[in-house]
């Protein structure tokens, strides 16, 4: 039996409100390292921006671009 197996094994054996309680402990936690992931990729970017990796492109300019890209076949 594989570990996710076990683990919903267990789970299942717990009672109901244990196991709603269980379900929004895993989304919190879930969430919470999400935000993180996040975080890091933004200051990640924020230090190539910084550093001159990106150039400065005004919204309607990246709009563009990106309505563009959606009407080209795919390659």
């Amino acid at each position: 039996m594989s570990s996710l197996e076990q683990v919903l094994e267990t789970a299942l054996q717990l009672p109901y409100e244990q196991q709603e309680m269980l379900i929004k402990i895993l989304q919190n936690r879930l969430h919470e390292s999400r935000r993180s992931e996040i975080a890091i990729d933004a200051q990640q970017t924020l230090i190539e921006f910084r550093s001159g990796k990106f150039q400065h492109e005004s919204a309607e300019s990246v709009i563009a671009t990106l309505r563009q890209s959606l009407q080209e076949p795919d390659a």
